[in-house]
């Protein structure tokens, strides 16, 4: 028997390689340092017993679960070779540890496959799970591929997980928790847009009951992959459940001739036995460990989108350029409707040069003056798109992702740029890659805003393309940042549709959500930071009454719900009136002096009982200083808020906290404050961690669509 156990960040990985394919005896709590007597006693102790009416073996569920082990649910490969080597029986021939990894090559003469397994504890505690499928040279029936149906990750769950939350959305309304009871059969998602798409389940999280912010055991599931896919959770009456997915491949889409190799996308799992917010903890150490991860403070933005819309103007810009230097901004984009005739939604995706009706000189005066005036240059782009009313649609239909017989119908009046197409993909490289050098453009807003539907390739004779072209905007991605070291990248799509692990490999920043409604955006933020820390995710203040919504909210809750995170303003300035634009002054300030705290700092989410209030914050390292946000969106039946505790902090410390009024305060419900209150107003009150962490305060009762900002500094 031989016994691999990796231990990282309070986890524990104990793999068993003794059978035909290694099996899971462990993922959770660190089983400490176990001898290889207790190795042994983990591997007796994981045996199962022979019930009636079953299998005369116990089952045991391995890396890649199937048939031969009387698995039932999701096998872990499936495919055919002309309806033929449909059953695996995959054989371990060699495994290799390196440190925190083990890679295992399988043989199996069935399919005629090798098929690698590498499994990796991170520092961080997170398994990151990838495979490889390969069909060796000399395989028999050479002429004919191996069609791969699917790859599916699978990690077993303890009996005790019995509850089950995901998430799913809309344009706009992007990232909304759902909670169900696990029950036998199988919870299965499956992603058919082409990209994750608002509706992402994003993290798929199974824990013990009424787990929360702060408290139970549970495990979770993210797939870092742009493209198509499936999530489960599967339980079967003889068996506990397990947890993963993978990538959703169409018939036809892998089909595998001799020396073809599929590689999956990572699948990353997570434990906590801390509630959501340690699974939080875990992606963001991970994320922040990463060589290409930002470090510099990440620049206040100014967007012209809902500043001007397509309505660009030289004169205009450059007023409101000023501005943003005037308010402390850092970096200003430019947005959609500069390249050539690009007045509304309806034309000239494709064609990208600025157009010289509106920019007779280009875009370079306005980009020196942004430079002139001490900011950095942005530009937005959809490179994977293109309007019927183009120059590159005209000359090359063959380029339109779409059946030969005819296309389907538009979305947002748009098609989607085969970028499988060698010419294609080349023809938006080179236009991006002149402009970002014409202009330099420190940072580009990289939009997607439609589904692909019928989404197979003319130049290939309609073949499928869907995981070819997630594939291909990865590397039109990585080429351009290699042609341009330093270049940020931002992943809008939409606004929140492509977030996850495997399109942050490749970009500094996501767009949460098109909807900056601060009301809409608490819940957004707050589970979009689920995963990922809140450096990545631009939050703007938006004008009143918003873009989306049309709801009026005051400045003070905008600029809260702005706060942490990678800050940003998308209004016009030029229309702001001085007591306005000094609030705005106010609040970037403030956000520069805590950045270091939002880009390092562990984020912390406290269990409230009332839905409409929330206190989130993010914790510095030592516990030394927090910042949080206690919000308030509609009324509640409750007349008080009551004690609320602040999570994070340490109960041995004292702290000064005081509720932020630089750039406003919040309406309150109440007449008469409590003393805690009226000395947090006052330049601060001094209190020992234990009350905040294990008494809590009685929070101040906001009037509905409100929030107050608290520093806590030990």
């Amino acid at each position: 028997m031989r016994i691999v156990h990796f231990r990282a960040a309070g986890v524990s990985l104990a793999l068993d390689l003794a059978g035909p394919v290694p099996s899971v005896l462990h993922w959770g709590a660190d089983l400490g340092d176990l001898s290889e007597a207790g190795l042994r006693a983990l591997a007796d102790s994981s045996v199962v017993e022979v019930p009636h009416n079953a299998p005369d073996v116990p089952r045991r569920l391995t890396l890649l679960p199937g048939e031969r082990e009387f698995w039932s649910g999701t096998p872990a490969l499936a495919g055919h070779l002309g309806g033929r080597r449909t059953t695996p029986r995959p054989v371990l021939v060699e495994a290799q540890v390196t440190g925190d990894t083990l890679v295992a090559e399988l043989a199996d003469e069935v399919t005629g496959l090798r098929i690698g397994v590498e499994v990796q504890l991170t520092p961080q505690g997170l398994v990151r799970l990838r495979h490889r499928v390969r069909r060796p040279a000399g395989d028999a029936d050479p002429g004919q591929p191996y069609e791969l149906a699917g790859v599916t990750a699978l990690l077993p769950l303890p009996p005790r997980a019995t509850e089950l939350l995901d998430f799913t959305g809309r344009w706009a309304r992007e990232r909304q928790p759902q909670r169900r009871e696990i029950t036998d059969g199988s919870h299965h998602r499956h992603g058919r847009r082409g990209k994750p798409g608002p509706d992402s389940p994003f993290l798929l999280v199974a824990g013990t009951p009424a787990f929360a912010n702060r408290t139970g055991e549970v495990w979770a599931f993210h797939l870092a992959w742009s493209g198509e896919s499936h999530w489960r959770v599967e339980r079967l009456p003889e068996s506990a459940p397990v947890l993963g997915g993978g990538e959703a491949l169409r018939p036809g889409e892998v089909r595998l001739l001799p020396d073809d190799e599929y590689v999956t996308p990572d699948a990353f799992f997570a434990w906590s036995d801390r509630g959501l917010d340690g699974i939080a903890e875990r992606f963001h150490r991970y994320l922040r460990a990463r060589p290409s991860h930002p470090v510099r403070p990440r620049p206040v933005i100014v967007n012209t989108w809902e500043a001007v819309y397509f309505d660009h103007d030289l004169d205009r810009l450059r007023a409101l350029v000023d501005k943003a230097a005037e308010v402390g901004a850092e970096r200003f984009v430019l947005d959609d409707g500069w390249f050539l005739g690009r007045r509304n939604d309806r034309t000239s995706l494709g064609d990208w040069a600025a157009d010289p009706v509106v920019w007779p000189d280009g875009l370079r005066p306005l980009a020196d003056h942004v430079r002139a005036k001490g900011l950095e240059f942005g530009l937005w782009f959809e490179p994977e798109m293109i309007s019927l009313d183009s120059a590159a649609a005209r000359e090359h239909p063959e380029w339109i992702l779409s059946p030969s017989p005819g296309l389907g119908a538009p979305t947002r009046q748009q098609y989607v740029l085969d970028l499988t197409n060698p010419e294609a993909f080349d023809h938006v490289l080179s236009a991006m890659s002149t402009a970002v050098s014409e202009y330099g453009v420190a940072y580009v807003k990289w939009d997607h805003n439609r589904e692909l539907q019928e989404a197979v390739s003319r130049t290939k004779g309609d073949a499928v393309a869907v995981s070819a072209q997630a594939r291909a905007a990865y590397a039109l991605m990585d080429q351009l940042r290699v042609r341009h070291p330093g270049l940020e990248i931002e992943s809008c799509s939409a606004g929140g549709s492509r977030i996850d692990l495997g399109v942050l490999a490749r970009t500094d920043r996501v767009w949460a959500s098109d909807c900056i409604d601060p009301v809409e955006r608490v819940m957004t933020d707050r589970w979009t930071m689920q995963l990922l820390p809140p450096e990545l995710v631009g939050v703007h203040v938006g004008s009143s009454p918003a873009h989306t919504t049309s709801r009026r909210t005051d400045t003070t809750l905008r600029f809260a719900g702005a706060l942490l995170g990678h800050a940003g303003v998308e209004w016009d300035l030029t229309a702001r009136d001085e007591e306005e634009l000094a609030a705005l002054r106010a609040f970037i300030a403030f956000h520069k002096s805590i950045r270091p705290l939002i880009a390092r700092g562990t984020v912390v989410n406290a269990d409230v009982p009332d839905p409409a209030t929330t206190l989130r914050g993010v914790v510095d390292e030592g516990a030394g200083r927090a910042v949080y946000v206690w919000t308030r969106t509609v009324t509640s039946p409750a007349v008080l808020s009551g004690q609320v505790l602040f999570p994070g902090l340490d109960p041995a410390r004292d702290y000064t906290v005081r509720i932020v009024s630089d750039f406003g305060l919040p309406q309150f419900h109440g007449r008469v404050h409590s003393s805690w209150v009226r000395q947090a107003l006052d330049g601060g009150i001094v209190l020992p961690g234990a009350v905040l962490t294990r008494g809590g305060l009685p929070m101040p009762t906001l009037a509905a669509q409100q929030a107050m900002v608290l520093d806590v500094i030990s």
